[in-house]
């Protein structure tokens, strides 16, 4: 195991993490939690992302973080001694948990400042395992770097669902990816779903000592030894087995036109593979919209503008590819989507901000 440190090129002996003086917010929001950790710290504060309502703090004990951290290295089989690349910030979660990962399960750290592409500042290090956003993993497939994914081991992508798009072009890689399904409040993910390779998968698959089931709302609960209490998800699922389940959509985003429930998160992943083919950039969301005869509407938000005739050509594409009950009734527009302070898409506030 190495004595020190690999961050943003530069190596820091262990004994001297606490004194270093950080050079970006990033570092300084990991060495603060590394010298809480190392100091023995028992109890810290997590700021959830506020992707579906305000966002709020809540308080965990070190056996959880522990315990969260050990469920995810005997999934994946990672072993003393592997090198974990920490690449997200880890005032949240998700970079908070690749940290615990590597000081329970005997890992190297390799900590790269977060970005677009990540891989950039790799050099010769021989790295096992590394947890991306969306954005990041498709960045790099555009990049040089993207032969990383030939020499990592394991990729798990969270922070938002991964477009089938992406998920297509990940086939060909060494690299086995997973799709994770958790949330703060989980402490990080409690299901993994394989994205490529002959065992690629439409299921997450629950992690060790996880229990899953549903409430009336059909959305997701679960229940895990590192949880004080049973987790009562707005996530609306549908169970295959008790280990295994396909997410469905945010019970919150839910659709009700005329009776009809429709599932904006579903309707998106076919909408994608519209936009990819008439090869539109911009970002989008399905929302429903107030409608006095129906209740609600099916509405297409669309971020900055499109042309005429493109508008045009989306909304026949939508006809002619769509079930009738999802086929968008509006196209709106929004100059800039609002975003949670992680990035994901402030749904609410964007629709509010529309033209």
């Amino acid at each position: 195991m190495r004595n020190g440190l690999l961050i943003n090129g530069r190596t820091i002996q262990f004994g001297e993490v606490a004194n270093a003086t950080p050079q970006t917010e990033f570092e300084r929001n990991l060495f603060s939690f590394w010298q809480a950790w190392h100091a023995g710290q028992q109890a810290f504060e997590l700021q959830t992302s506020g992707s579906t309502g305000a966002p709020k703090k809540i308080q965990v004990n070190r056996s959880q973080l522990e315990a969260s951290a050990q469920m995810t290295l005997a999934a994946l089989n990672l072993h003393k001694n592997a090198t974990a690349l920490v690449c997200l910030d880890s005032h949240y979660i998700a970079g908070r948990m690749m940290l615990v990962r590597g000081w329970v399960g005997g890992l190297n750290i390799v900590a790269a400042e977060p970005s677009a592409n990540p891989f950039e500042m790799l050099t010769n290090e021989k790295i096992d395992f590394v947890a991306l956003v969306p954005y990041q993993v498709k960045t790099i497939l555009n990049s040089p770097e993207k032969k990383w994914f030939n020499q990592i081991k394991h990729v798990i992508v969270g922070g938002a669902p991964m477009d089938e798009v992406t998920k297509k072009l990940l086939q060909p890689f060494d690299a086995q990816f997973y799709e994770t399904f958790g949330m703060t409040e989980t402490l990080s993910h409690i299901a993994l779903k394989k994205i490529n390779g002959p065992r690629r998968s439409d299921y997450f698959k629950i992690l060790p000592d996880v229990r899953i089931g549903q409430d009336e709302r059909a959305c997701l609960c679960i229940d895990a030894p590192h949880l004080p209490t049973k987790i009562i998800t707005n996530d609306v699922v549908e169970m295959r087995s008790l280990e295994e389940f396909i997410w469905l959509g945010r019970v919150d985003n839910v659709i009700n036109s005329g009776g009809i429930k429709i599932f904006p998160e579903s309707t998106e992943r076919k909408i994608e593979l519209i936009f990819s083919d008439m090869q539109l950039p911009n970002r989008y969301f399905v929302a429903g919209l107030p409608d006095e005869k129906w209740g609600q509407q099916v509405a297409l938000v669309i971020e900055g503008d499109l042309p005429k005739a493109a508008t045009e050509q989306l909304a026949d594409q939508l006809k002619k590819r769509l079930s009738k009950f999802e086929v968008p009734r509006a196209i709106e527009f929004v100059g800039k989507f609002a975003e949670t302070a992680t990035g994901k898409v402030n749904r609410r506030l964007s629709v509010q901000n529309r033209s």
